[in-house]
Order: C-alpha cells, then sequence, then structure tokens
C-alpha cells in the first residue's frame, strides 16, 4: 500500500485538493484519508459526501504532530485491513514548525498564493522537507504574485516539484495523481524515521499549569534576549 503526507497551514486547502486527486484517482486505485486535526473538524463530512473512506483523530490538548506520530502505525494497519492501495494522511498543520514527514514515505505540503509572499520562509519542515508543493489559490492573484510566491518556495525547497492546483475546479489534480502513481508502497513503519524531530515543549504548562511567573515555570522554557 502507498503512504502520502500532506500537511500545511490552516485554511490552505488541504482537503479539497486531497478530494480533487481522489477523484482523479479513485479508477485506478482504492484510496483512504486519515485526517489528523486539534479539537473539531467538518472535513470527513466531505470526504464521506464523495464516498471515500476516511477516519479522523483529534488531538485534544496534544500537539498534532506529537499525535499523528503516536497513532499513524496503527492508521496504516487499518487501511491495509480494508484493503486500500493508497492511504492519504492529512495533519492539521497549525504552528509552522511541524514537522509529519516520514524518511522513505512520500511528503507533500499544501500553501496557498494568499498567505503573504514571506511565508515559505516562516514554514518549518513540513514545507522545507516536502518532496511535492502544491499551491492553491492562484485563480485570485496575478500571474507575476504566482510567480513570484513560486520562487519563494523554491527558495525554501529547491529540491521539490512544484505544482499549481486549483481546489474548486481540479485543475492541476491529474498532475498530482501521476506522482501519486509512482510513489513507492511500504509495508509498515516500524523502524522509520521522522525526517525532522517534532516540536519540543516539557513544561510545566505542558502539565496543566496556567498561572504566570517565573515560580511557576519548569522544564524546557526559553527566555528572549531582551538586553
Amino acid at each position: 500500500m502507498k503512504l502520502i503526507t500532506v500537511a500545511g497551514p490552516p485554511s490552505a486547502g488541504k482537503t479539497s485538493v486531497i478530494v480533487k486527486i481522489i477523484e482523479a484517482l479513485r479508477r485506478e486505485a482504492k484510496v483512504g484519508v486519515v485526517k489528523f486535526d486539534c479539537l473539531s473538524t467538518q472535513d470527513q463530512r466531505l470526504y464521506e459526501s464523495k464516498d471515500i473512506l476516511v477516519k479522523t483523530g483529534l488531538a485534544g490538548n496534544l500537539c498534532p504532530d506529537h499525535f499523528f506520530v503516536s497513532n499513524i502505525q496503527d492508521c496504516v494497519a487499518w487501511a491495509q485491513g480494508r484493503g486500500l492501495d493508497m492511504l492519504i494522511s492529512e495533519s492539521a498543520g497549525l504552528c509552522n514548525r511541524c514537522s509529519p514527514h516520514i524518511r522513505g514515505v512520500y511528503a507533500v505540503c499544501v500553501v496557498d498564493n494568499l498567505s503573504g509572499v514571506y511565508t515559505p520562509r516562516k514554514i518549518g519542515p513540513m514545507l522545507k522537507l516536502a518532496d511535492l508543493v502544491i499551491i492553491t489559490k492562484g485563480d485570485v492573484v496575478s500571474q507575476a504574485e504566482r510567480e513570484v510566491f513560486a520562487f519563494r518556495v523554491r527558495q525554501a525547497n529547491p529540491g521539490a516539484a512544484i505544482v499549481h492546483l486549483n481546489g474548486i475546479t481540479g485543475q492541476g489534480a491529474r498532475e498530482v495523481s501521476r506522482l501519486f502513481r509512482c510513489v513507492e508502497p511500504v509495508t509498515g513503519l516500524a523502524g522509520l524515521q521522522l525526517r525532522f524531530s517534532m516540536p519540543a515543549a516539557t513544561c510545566s504548562y505542558c502539565l496543566g499549569q496556567t498561572r504566570i511567573g517565573e515560580n511557576y515555570q519548569m522544564g524546557n522554557v526559553r527566555k528572549m534576549d531582551l538586553a
């Protein structure tokens, strides 16, 4: 079975992009989705309305990436048990430091043209270590803005393929589907490594502390240099 991880900032159009890609693939492959999110999500309804097999996991008060890495192996086993040819994992991607990509597993990052030309520089491993970067919402900006944004993406990740995809019309989805067809299958994730370490925060606030002040701060605490 093929596994593909999809990440990106909130509201970049990840779900719409995935739906269009699956529609381009479904005649040739049985594809399912695992959606990771924080507190709530309505995306499962959209997937189900398109007859796409989907499972949703909510991280609650945990970091979505830590929740992802603790559950993705079980999700792969679930997909294999249902005879899927391909499983697409969609992450929450909230802090731009997210790292939901695995070595040996095809990695995709979705970003949108409306987020600003400096956004690619601000995004961490989920963009810089992706194999494919999908740029959305190109229909609402000028050609010059599209080219500048793509150039910024290329600066942040020189080795990635870049595809413009319209989540409404599906333009560009067939090109991405051809890339997905060439992905190597995985038999399991045991022993594989993440492409980058997870965001680290083990402190008193992680354990439920709500009071402000140095007397209440313990563990992994980083202070700004205000001299």
